[in-house]
């Protein structure tokens, strides 16, 4: 079955001037247009595509990489405004239409915004949403303290971070565990504390524990060996500094080379740490 709005791996079946046709099922023949057609393609091959509509409603394939497919969240600058809704750019010839009724607020042109993708029940056609509770699961997420998810920023709180985890469920940073630049609209990995009873995810951007020590040692010897030696790095950098290389706390940084220096593996010097040999 064909997947509108997602990628689909689809068979040449005809040849033509102004591109190929591929085998669209139930939707007939597609066209991808010849700027998309791969070099020395053949009837009888298998292409993957990206299927959505083009501006004269037709269904189309291209070959382009889309900022977001139907079931993602992503942040996409609104590029202009009519009387029907916002429009976005997703990557693609045909921008993305979120209706007024899908939107919070009024959107304005030129800022960035969160949205959902998905597919109109009445019209077929594909959208975007920034009414994000109608997409968010009812079930409790089967996930566990440590599982490493993927997330989108969609709101800043007192607590902290609001989150979309893994495109399903809700799930939260709290500001005393947050470092590096976190914004609305960033998408990063992040690893489960707690599933509430809720549902509700609380986040961390570390791994627990010992694992995230021993993950951190792992990458400070190893970039150490790869600088031949030496890093402009220690106890004392600030913690932009230290995220900016490791992607880490300060906190976990020099817990580590703690760890490394009574392994002797390490000295810590003023300018920075130096690998014993």
């Amino acid at each position: 079955m064909i997947k509108l709005g997602q990628y689909n791996t689809l068979t040449v079946v005809k040849q033509a001037d102004f591109g190929v046709f591929l085998d669209g099922d139930e939707f007939g023949n597609i066209l991808l247009p010849t700027r998309y057609v791969p070099e020395n393609t053949r009837v009888g091959d298998e292409l993957k595509v990206f299927i959505y509509f083009d501006s004269e409603d037709d269904i189309i394939a291209t070959t382009e990489t889309p900022l977001v497919q139907v079931g993602e969240f992503a942040s996409l600058r609104c590029v202009g405004v009519n009387s029907v809704g916002a429009f976005v750019d997703w990557g693609l010839s045909k921008d993305l239409l979120v209706p007024f009724s899908e939107q919070r607020t009024r959107m304005e042109e030129g800022k960035p915004y969160v949205v959902r993708v998905y597919t109109d029940k009445a019209s077929g056609r594909i959208v975007a949403s920034r009414k994000f509770n109608k997409f968010i699961s009812d079930e409790k997420p089967r996930l566990k303290a440590g599982d490493k998810v993927s997330v989108i920023i969609t709101d800043i709180t007192d607590l902290g971070f609001k989150c979309v985890v893994n495109n399903q469920h809700w799930g939260l940073i709290y500001r005393a565990e947050a470092f590096g630049k976190l914004f609305i609209g960033k998408k990063l990995s992040a690893f489960v504390k707690t599933v509430r009873e809720d549902g509700k995810i609380d986040l961390s951007l570390q791994k627990h524990g010992k694992a995230r020590v021993d993950d951190l040692s792992d990458k400070v010897m190893k970039t150490l060996e790869s600088k031949g030696g030496f890093l402009p790095l220690n106890d004392k950098s600030s913690p932009d500094a230290i995220f900016a290389l490791f992607r880490t706390s300060k906190a976990t940084f020099k817990k580590t080379l703690g760890g490394l220096y009574k392994q002797r593996k390490i000295r810590i010097e003023a300018d920075g740490i130096y690998l014993n040999k």
